[in-house]
């Protein structure tokens, strides 16, 4: 949010107080100040233009459209300036920047030097209105008055307005303050309990009066729950035109485009006051009537940026008696907006429910000043206020008459809350007792009524403008803020009893697994649970009735409750390589969300479920390139000893697993664990198109481990150091002839069934296909470990180990020596 530091000094004078000190103030009170810039009305404030008086000007000897000036700018000689305007002549008083000059033409800067055009030298240029920020014109030099003296700054001439604009970071609760009033308010309320008396100053709107009642139109409200209030008049006999300078320079200073007087008006009145405003042409409200409501679904509807939307049957409209004219709250409709044509129109001062302005405007992608402010609730007591304000402002500059009464449709007032607020819960809160005056002096800044008391509590009514304080918690942090939280003690010791919720065998395996994984040079992550629906189109994988929709989602991309570990990873891989970070070793402990399909009227959050896993990705290089070393690309081997090492730190024996491949879309290839026939793990290379959908070039490989799973197969393991053997080891090789189906995990996995004693390792060294090779047949070359930690072995041992694998290999996959 920008604040206008010359504006908000219209509401409280700040003259006096240094900027850093404003600065801090706000800060402390909650409004955190982000940013300070200055702000002129013209760029660059027209240092160093000033006026001049051409003395001679005849035709560029070298160019058509070119002339030769002599310009007088007070100095012992005149400048030479070669000019291009069509309308150029002797005897003119004219701005002229001088060399050295930075003008700032369409945004862009551009310095002054000495020139030579067409041979002729130029010591300066003679401005156009839209060259030196005045005006919009360019169709030749601008003519000033001839009565200004020669070398006159121009900034004494013309007004430039210096300003100082704070950006504040403001928290969704405190739409109270998103406003120049609103930050005022709040300031006031900080300096006048630190002994500075200020005044807060809001615009007289006491001179409102209706001029005639030749345009009454009355209101219905169709959709209560959805609008509570709704407050109009309507001015006639405007002239619809350019904004007067300092309108324009007020917008201007916070970022907005001035549109034309009405417009800007209902802009206006929206940061002055917080409170979000819309006018209508009148000539649109056919029927002479407006309406509240809601229509069917799929009606169509043009909106002010030209674009044909489909409406929602729950969005709520404001229409006429035969069409809809504006989204309420939201964005108004393009033929009933205000246009240079327009002789009168309906002013809406509304207060439209939250939740409804925050749907609709998400399902429509649309956000504009008004849905913010009453998304996050705006005041239901400042709608005549702010309807008296812009209506006096629209008289005074576009002219007209007030024509109606002011309508006040208001079915259910809204009332305010009332907090029972205990000064000992108060001084617990703050950690030391403050004094009830300053408690109760506090709360009148606030405006805060105490309409109760007593020695040990205070009732008290909290205004409408602020939404979200309801509780006694939310009270004492409103005094807190204001009292100062750098004024309370902080203890030396911190007692806390927060339940994270997870049980203690569950915490202590999740801690044990990222100090054993982050000792592996792998990084742990956190990514947003919130995901976006696009990567989860595939129905075979993600089955559309069990994903979990947000209600009111933040935006498109963040709309559903992720399915799936893989692609926040994916998404925090590719913000990486985009940083030039391409070499990757996460993991991450997160939760899955989905519909179980099981529908209990009674509990419907039955339907839901969540789920913890531990996910682990790797891309790029496994190590990097070295002086001694060439580098080495991560590959599938890289992932399975980074996750069978976990496995095994956990006590894990992976001959109690269950090992297929993975046929999956996701992956290029894999491999699936289960225990006791529940699924453990996954982990592959991920499909190359899933990874370019997110500009990722690059391998990625993923394992996604679940962690119950995981926890009900992990055992208590006792870390103790085991001194080398001190008896060799024993290597053997065999060549097998094997079918196409049978995968190294299942050859693997008998030969530990087979012989789990002395046999240390099996590894796959070579496979072949083709060439003297059967058809549906393939050749796996095994390495075998074989060793005793108690004494040598000998042939006999070995030779019958070996023949015992060899038998079991025949027997169980028809495997055959080559």
């Amino acid at each position: 949010m920008k604040i206008s530091l010359d504006w908000l000094n219209n509401y409280i004078d700040i003259e006096d107080i240094e900027t850093s000190r404003l600065l801090e103030n706000l800060t402390d009170i909650g409004l955190e100040v982000t940013g300070l810039e200055s702000w002129q009305n013209i760029p660059g404030g027209l240092e160093g233009i000033v006026t001049g008086k051409i003395t001679s000007c005849e035709k560029h000897p070298n160019a058509d459209k070119l002339s030769l000036t002599k310009v007088d700018i007070g100095k012992e000689s005149p400048l030479s300036i070669v000019c291009g305007a069509p309308n150029v002549a002797e005897g003119q008083t004219v701005p002229v920047a001088t060399v050295g000059t930075t003008l700032h033409i369409d945004g862009k800067p551009f310095k002054i030097k000495k020139a030579k055009l067409r041979g002729e030298p130029s010591e300066g240029m003679i401005c156009a209105e839209d060259e030196i920020g005045i005006g919009t014109s360019h169709e030749g030099i601008m003519v000033l008055p001839d009565d200004l003296p020669a070398g006159m700054p121009l900034n004494e001439y013309v007004d430039v307005t210096n300003d100082q604009i704070i950006e504040i970071d403001l928290t969704p609760n405190r739409i109270d303050a998103a406003s120049h009033i609103g930050t005022a308010r709040d300031l006031a309320a900080r300096l006048n309990f630190e002994g500075i008396q200020k005044q807060l100053t809001r615009p007289d709107v006491s001179g409102f009066k209706v001029d005639n009642h030749n345009l009454e139109i009355p209101v219905a409200i169709e959709n209560p729950e959805a609008c509570k209030r709704y407050v109009s008049c309507t001015v006639s006999g405007i002239t619809v035109k350019e904004s007067p300078q300092w309108l324009k320079n007020r917008l201007k200073s916070i970022g907005l485009n001035p549109i034309n007087n009405i417009v800007d008006i209902t802009n206006f009145v929206l940061h002055e006051t917080g409170h979000p405003m819309h006018a209508f042409d009148v000539s649109q409200i056919t029927g002479n009537q407006v309406i509240v409501k809601k229509l069917t679904e799929g009606t169509r509807f043009t909106t002010l940026d030209d674009v044909e939307r489909k409406l929602h049957h729950n969005d709520l409209m404001i229409c006429n008696a035969e069409s809809p004219m504006c989204i309420a709250g939201v964005l108004g409709g393009n033929e009933s907006g205000v246009k240079e044509q327009t002789k009168a129109v309906f002013l809406e001062s509304a207060w439209f429910d939250p939740a409804h302005v925050r749907t609709t405007a998400r399902r429509h992608g649309i956000s504009t000043d008004a849905s913010y402010h009453y998304e996050r609730g705006a005041d239901p007591e400042m709608c005549i206020y702010a309807l008296k304000r812009a209506a006096l402002l629209i008289k005074e500059i576009a002219g007209g008459q007030i024509s109606s009464d002011i309508s006040d449709v208001y079915p259910v007032p809204i009332t305010s809350a009332v907090v029972n607020l205990k000064f000992n819960y108060l001084n617990t809160m703050f950690g030391k007792n403050i004094p009830h005056e300053d408690i109760k002096k506090i709360l009148k800044h606030l405006d805060i009524k105490i309409t109760n008391e007593n020695d040990k509590e205070l009732e008290v009514e909290i205004p409408p403008y602020r939404y979200d304080v309801t509780r006694p918690a939310d009270v004492a942090e409103e005094i807190l803020r204001i009292y100062g939280f750098n004024n309370t003690p902080v203890a030396d010791k911190l007692h806390t009893s927060v339940n994270t919720g997870h049980d203690e065998k569950n915490e202590t395996l999740r801690q044990s697994v990222s100090d054993f994984l982050s000792a592996r040079g792998f990084n742990e992550i956190m990514s947003n649970s919130l995901s976006n629906e696009a990567y989860y189109k595939n129905p075979e994988h993600y089955p559309p009735e069990s994903m979990v929709h947000l209600a009111n989602p933040g935006s498109r991309e963040l709309g559903i409750l992720r399915r799936d570990m893989l692609f926040s990873g994916l998404e925090a891989i590719s913000r990486n390589i985009n940083h030039k970070i391409t070499d990757i070793r996460f993991y991450e402990f997160g939760k899955i969300y989905f519909k179980s399909g099981k529908q209990d009227e009674n509990n419907p959050l039955n339907n839901y479920n969540e789920k913890e896993q531990l996910a682990l990705w790797l891309s790029g290089n496994f190590h990097a390139l070295h002086w001694n070393q060439k580098a080495d690309v991560s590959n599938f081997y890289h992932l399975k000893t980074a996750v069978s090492s976990v496995f095994d730190h956990l006590g894990i024996d992976e001959n109690t697993l269950q090992i297929s491949s993975l046929n999956s879309d996701l992956f290029e290839y894999g491999l699936e664990y289960t225990f006791n026939k529940k699924p453990l793990m996954r982990m592959g290379l991920v499909k190359h198109k899933i990874c370019k959908k997110l500009n990722i070039e690059q391998d990625v490989y993923f394992a996604n481990v679940d962690k119950d799973a995981l926890i009900s197969c992990a055992t208590a393991v006792e870390h103790k150091f085991t001194p080398l053997s001190k008896f060799p080891e024993v290597h053997r090789d065999l060549a097998l002839l094997l079918d196409k189906s049978i995968d190294f995990a299942d050859i693997k996995q008998a030969a530990f069934k087979t012989e789990n004693k002395h046999l240390m390792s099996v590894d796959l060294f070579d496979v072949y296909e083709g060439k003297n090779i059967d058809e549906g047949k393939k050749s796996y070359a095994l390495s075998f470990v074989l060793r005793d930690d108690k004494k040598t072995m000998t042939d006999k041992q070995i030779d019958k180990i070996m023949s015992k694998l060899i038998k079991t290999f025949k027997q169980k996959f028809g495997a055959s020596l080559r």
